[in-house]
């Protein structure tokens, strides 16, 4: 179930990216955050 959640927010902060949303927020570290979320996965698997 937390994989599901955790892609879905993954999903919804990459189209927020890719429009330009958080850019004009001035939140794009939050691409950075979901990366480092990723990596240790990345790691252990």
């Amino acid at each position: 179930m937390l994989f599901v959640l955790y892609y879905i927010v993954a999903i919804t902060i990459l189209v927020l990216h890719f429009t330009g949303y958080l850019a004009r927020r001035n939140v794009e570290w939050v691409v950075l955050v979901l990366a480092v979320t990723v990596f240790p996965a990345v790691i252990y698997l």
